[in-house]
């Protein structure tokens, strides 16, 4: 028996043990393939598709993906200064071997339908496979200041900026700030790069005075 089976929008007449070449399939060496699409089978009873034979499949084992010869073809541009380069290209083929030609009960055989590599099919298979991508990682929020913390911002030389890194060393109030050591000021200043805004503005004076106030 022998069947005339279509892939790759190619018609292959095909037997059982035949190798065949075809136009690159998203399946790997090893597997096995369904060929659902047989327009004809042949034999002392030939059934002609109308397109395709119902029930009819033919099977086939999976032994490489390959390339084709090289096609060597010309470019010719037709301009004032005319060009012409050469192009070279290879097919991506699948190697496959026939194993079975199924007559009838192709839909419970339970084998992998053939499918092309660049088909819309094989692209859904392929991000079924791929592992589900993790979520990135939330940044974590900018601590808010406390509730009833001061407006730093009434200190000279404090912005939004600025007062936002205050409150993340933990400084939100201007009682703190008025009760700082030059200790306090010298870890600030280091901690915070402040390089000695703290005495110049006089932080500690003004926060003394707004807390009085």
């Amino acid at each position: 028996m022998f069947a005339v089976l279509k892939t790759g929008g190619k018609q292959y007449k095909v037997q059982s043990g035949d190798m065949l070449r075809v136009e690159k399939l998203a399946a790997d060496a090893g597997e096995t393939i369904q060929f659902n699409d047989v327009l004809m089978l042949g034999g002392d009873t030939p059934v002609i598709g109308a397109p395709f034979v119902e029930g009819a499949a033919v099977q086939a084992e999976v032994v490489d993906q390959v390339k084709g010869d090289k096609v060597i073809h010309f470019v010719k541009r037709r301009r004032k200064h005319g060009s012409q380069r050469t192009k070279g290209h290879r097919q991506q083929l699948t190697l496959l071997r026939v194993t079975e030609i199924l007559a009838k009960g192709a839909d419970t055989s339970g084998v992998k339908a053939a499918i092309g590599a660049g088909s819309v099919g094989a692209a859904a298979a392929t991000e079924a496979k791929a592992p589900a991508k993790k979520a990135a990682p939330k940044k974590a929020e900018a601590p808010k200041a406390a509730a009833g913390a001061d407006n730093l911002k009434q200190l000279s030389g404090v912005g939004p900026a600025l007062e936002k890194k205050l409150h993340e060393a933990g400084v939100t109030s201007f009682a703190q700030i008025a009760a700082w050591t030059e200790a306090d000021v010298a870890d600030m200043d280091e901690k915070l790069s402040f390089k000695g805004r703290i005495e110049r503005e006089g932080w500690i004076a003004q926060a003394q005075d707004l807390t009085k106030g």
